[in-house]
């Protein structure tokens, strides 16, 4: 049993509901899809008071279940206009869980800016915000950890959310109270800033009441026993982390170089050394004591983040991804892994997606302001995003309106969104599902990276992004991070058997592909009541006209060939 809330903040009045079984099972994007609909969000102002801001925590949230305490954000997207589900891992979800709350909305807007503090003691209150106002994310945290204590856990609206800035995402507090995991994508931070809500603290308490805690404590040490044993998770996730994948997309041609000009930053098969993957960060970071493997939420055993450390071996930023490695490193000209991270760090303090970013950085320099690499460019630019300046606040809009303001032709984007860092003229499973997404160009609703698709008939790669959209779209209605999907997946029943265990149901195997299902057609509907149609799914003309070095490979998929798989799901 847990409660939800929904907070209108134009009057501070607060409603909750009690759920029970599958009415908290069913969370997250498929929770965050159906609200959205049933509310006829379609056609409001994505930054206006009527455009409701979801917060949503997985069935297993407050527990150690590995990779189970993902926190789901959505709202009509500012960016793309469209349904926008983002989700980040650390502690805020734990923490919910802990409360007994399954997740809440809030509505309208704050007159004044407000910090929502929900109380071990199941109070709701709406603190003064302005002390911390225009601060970054971590000085913004630590005065919050002053005044709340450290045992919380917070979401913050960084400085550029406050002036509603759509690179703006919304970060979560670490296990080390680091607010450095961002819902990054679709500008739901602006969303957050236009209702004035600075941050969110949730206590953190005890793991919350289960039907049938015994099975549940056996399911959690089953489950990570699962995960140990499999090699995707043990030998890449859990030895290199997502920064791995930085390597394997070099080798394949598939890496943004450039803005998409190339897709190998180094040719390592003549002997040119690759710095901005994990098989040299890995030893790069742990000789200067950083950490490769970290669990960036309570309980993990995948542990696929990592804390980088710098020369003089102290920390500089945690974590460093691949999405970042791609987008705002190589996409940028960037090939030293220290000023990677030092512009990681800019982007965590300021709050902000770092593929949005790194895509308009990438943008700004294809229109002749800067050279590719220009480390110094790049740290000025995010300086007037994070000051607010004319120019700053047009940057922070985004790839796609910049590029329209300077008028740049090689726009890498799908539905205003840029696209992250897999090259769809040679990944194309997952360009494929970046196309057809409701949510814009992201990657994680289907990414098959490693798929040998030139091997393959058009219709089987188009069934394969289908049926791998579905399964991400369950996890992500669960609150499980994606990284575990080589074990959820293929273990189903298991996962079921699980979820009736933690709250009292009777659901079959059946569920878990079904709930996927569900989503995907929210979402699509969404869309179509948004104004979407085929054209929006085409990938941008220079994809289909240049080939990209060394592969010299052009996209083949065209917006009517996957605007319509989604009536191949099965009902």
């Amino acid at each position: 049993m847990r409660k939800y809330y929904h907070i209108d903040l134009t009057d501070r009045t607060i409603s909750t509901r009690t759920l029970e079984g599958v009415d908290v099972i069913k969370a997250g994007r498929n929770l965050i899809g159906k609200t959205l609909l049933e509310m006829g969000a379609a056609g409001v102002d994505p930054l206006g008071p009527e455009n409701p801001l979801i917060f949503s925590a997985g069935p297993f949230a407050g527990t150690t279940f590995s990779n189970a305490n993902r926190t789901s954000v959505g709202c009509k997207s500012p960016l793309t206009g469209g349904i926008k589900e983002a989700n980040g891992g650390g502690t805020f979800a734990y923490g919910l869980g802990q409360l007994h709350i399954a997740g809440f909305n809030l509505y309208g807007a704050a007159s004044d800016w407000v910090v929502i503090h929900f109380a071990r003691d199941g109070s709701i209150t709406f603190d003064d915000a302005k002390p911390y106002l225009g601060l970054g994310n971590f000085a913004a945290a630590n005065l919050l950890y002053e005044t709340y204590s450290k045992k919380v856990a917070i979401a913050l609206c960084g400085p550029v959310g406050e002036y509603e800035g759509l690179l703006a995402g919304i970060a979560f507090s670490d296990k080390d109270l680091r607010p450095s995991r961002l819902a990054a994508r679709g500008g739901v931070g602006a969303v957050m800033g236009s209702k004035r809500v600075k941050a969110i603290v949730v206590d953190l308490d005890k793991i919350p009441q289960l039907h049938d805690k015994k099975k549940v404590q056996g399911a959690i040490k089953e489950y990570t026993q699962k995960l140990l044993a499999d090699n995707v998770v043990l030998n890449f996730y859990n030895k290199v982390g997502t920064m791995g994948m930085a390597d394997l997309q070099n080798y394949m041609g598939g890496l943004p170089v450039r803005n998409f000009s190339s897709g190998q930053f180094a040719d390592v098969g003549n002997g040119e050394v690759f710095k901005m993957g994990g098989d040299y960060i890995g030893e790069l970071n742990t000789s200067r004591g950083g950490q490769q493997t970290h669990p960036c939420m309570p309980g993990c055993a995948i542990q696929c983040s990592n804390v980088y450390h710098g020369a003089d071996g102290k920390e500089i930023v945690s974590p460093v991804e691949y999405e970042t490695l791609g987008l705002l490193g190589t996409n940028c000209g960037i090939g030293d892994p220290d000023q990677l991270a030092q512009l990681n760090y800019i982007a965590n303090d300021l709050g902000i997606d770092t593929i949005e970013t790194g895509a308009m950085l990438a943008v700004l320099m294809e229109a002749g302001l800067a050279p590719f690499g220009d480390l110094q460019f790049m740290i000025d630019c995010l300086s007037e995003i994070r000051t607010g300046t004319e120019r700053g606040k047009l940057w922070a809009q985004g790839t796609a309106r910049v590029g329209e303001h300077y008028g740049v032709k090689r726009l890498p984007v799908i539905k205003k969104q840029a696209i992250s860092a897999y090259d769809p003229r040679v990944v194309e499973a997952t360009g494929i599902s970046m196309m057809a997404t409701a949510q814009g160009a992201d990657h994680t609703v289907g990414n098959l990276p490693r798929l040998k698709t030139r091997e393959m008939e058009p219709e089987q790669i188009i069934s394969q992004s289908l049926l791998h959209q579905t399964r991400v779209a369950a996890n992500d209605s669960l609150g499980l991070c994606i990284f575990g999907m080589t074990v959820t997946n293929f273990n189903q029943t298991f996962m079921v058997d699980a979820l009736n265990s933690a709250h009292g149901t009777d659901l079959t195997t059946e569920f878990f592909e079904a709930l996927g299902r569900e989503t995907l057609r929210f979402e699509r509907e969404f869309n179509r009541q948004a104004g979407f149609t085929e054209a929006d799914d085409e990938l941008p003309e220079f994809f289909y006209k240049e080939p990209l070095p060394p592969t010299d490979l052009v996209a083949r998929f065209h917006a009517h060939e996957v605007n319509n798989m989604y009536d191949q799901l099965p009902d």
